[in-house]
């Protein structure tokens, strides 16, 4: 029978969002796609630095190993060749990394094999690439470089979401968007008895769920809420992942203010939201992913 990843959360990530490749890529940018294929051959035996996702990744693969190694898979999606990225692999095995699975495109997008590997989030450095997995339906984020450490102060794994354009759809946000701050809190007032849809994210922090359920009491994985909704806009929220059938360990609604603080209070390991300005910000400590979705991000200029 062929190998399936029924049961488990699947997440696939990018070279570039796992380790550190700002040197090659610069050979890359400045010398061309012959001289970055060389220079990564040259240094294969050389370990690449912990990447952005590095850490999340590290407390996935903790869990998964806590639970008797069958509920998380993560799997390479590189733009890679097979011989360039030999040495993205001596790194995953130096550092002690299960991770057996792996795509090298050769240069082309990795998205097309996100849906394939049954993916519930896709983690790039490359915008585009991330876009075309959320037209997948597949939950993806952009990662920004931070200045938070590579090394994890512990083995919780800390997740943070934004609401709406994330978790949930941006149908709220259009509003708001459109009509402003008044019309948006009239409208959720209203509508507070009725579920919002699901956003991009639904499913994996579903997945997430699962994987809590089997952990039982353990603090091993936590995730948060954190958003700029406030009173009577929380109603919605609450309701509607109640309807769903979701638990989140902490809710912040905070009304507008910065959310920074809030999630270098919470612990978090990483920390996903539509707005590329909360996602800047939060760079700076925390690592962090845009979400390319909904209507403050509109497709790009031909």
């Amino acid at each position: 029978m062929p190998v399936t990843f029924d049961n488990k959360l699947v997440v696939g990530i990018s070279s570039r969002a796992l380790f550190d490749l700002d040197d090659s890529h610069k050979v890359y940018i400045d010398q061309g796609l012959e001289a970055y294929s060389q220079y990564q051959i040259d240094h294969e035996n050389d370990l690449l630095p912990k990447g952005v996702a590095f850490a999340m990744v590290q407390k996935l693969l903790n869990i998964d190993a806590h639970l008797g190694g069958h509920r998380v898979e993560v799997i390479l999606l590189s733009r890679n060749s097979a011989d360039t990225g030999l040495r993205v692999f001596n790194s995953i095995q130096h550092y002690g990394l299960n991770i057996s699975r792996a795509s090298f495109s050769g240069g082309g997008s990795p998205y097309r094999y996100v849906s394939t590997f049954g993916c519930h989030l896709f983690l790039s450095t490359e915008p585009e690439d991330v876009r075309q997995a959320l037209e997948k339906n597949v939950a993806a984020a952009t990662l920004i470089p931070s200045r938070k450490s590579a090394d994890p102060e512990n083995d919780n794994l800390c997740i943070a979401f934004d609401g709406d354009a994330v978790i949930f759809s941006d149908e709220a946000e259009r509003i708001y968007q459109e009509s402003g701050l008044d019309a948006f809190v009239a409208s959720e007032r209203s509508a507070a008895k009725t579920p919002l849809s699901g956003g991009p994210f639904k499913p994996f922090l579903h997945a997430l769920n699962q994987l809590q359920q089997d952990l039982g009491d353990s603090p091993l994985l936590r995730t948060a809420l954190v958003t700029a909704r406030s009173a009577p806009a929380h109603e919605r929220v609450i309701l509607t992942l109640r309807e769903w059938g979701i638990r989140l360990d902490e809710a912040l609604f905070l009304g507008g203010l910065d959310k920074t603080e809030f999630l270098k209070a919470f612990g978090a390991d990483m920390f996903f939201d539509d707005q590329e300005g909360h996602v800047s910000r939060a760079s700076g400590s925390i690592s962090a992913g845009h979400v390319p979705h909904g209507v403050a991000n509109p497709p790009p200029k031909a």
